[in-house]
């Protein structure tokens, strides 16, 4: 989990700002990416389920490569 230390800052007494140190966001978005991935490969997945799947075995033979 990333652990954030984020500064808010206010205008009119709401808060309307967040600052966050680089090392937080540089760690929130590698979060955040890791998410979409993550994400695209369930969709994929489900997408997915029902195609043809082939064992490394017969995707050599079939590319005719070198077991």
């Amino acid at each position: 989990m990333v652990k954030l230390h984020p500064s808010f800052l206010e205008r009119d007494g709401k808060t309307q700002f967040v600052v966050l140190p680089v090392e937080d966001y540089e760690s929130l978005r590698a979060y955040l990416e890791d998410l979409e991935d993550l994400l695209d490969l369930r969709r994929a997945i489900e997408e997915e389920h029902d195609a043809p799947t082939f064992s490394v075995e017969a995707a050599r033979k079939e590319l005719e490569l070198a077991p």
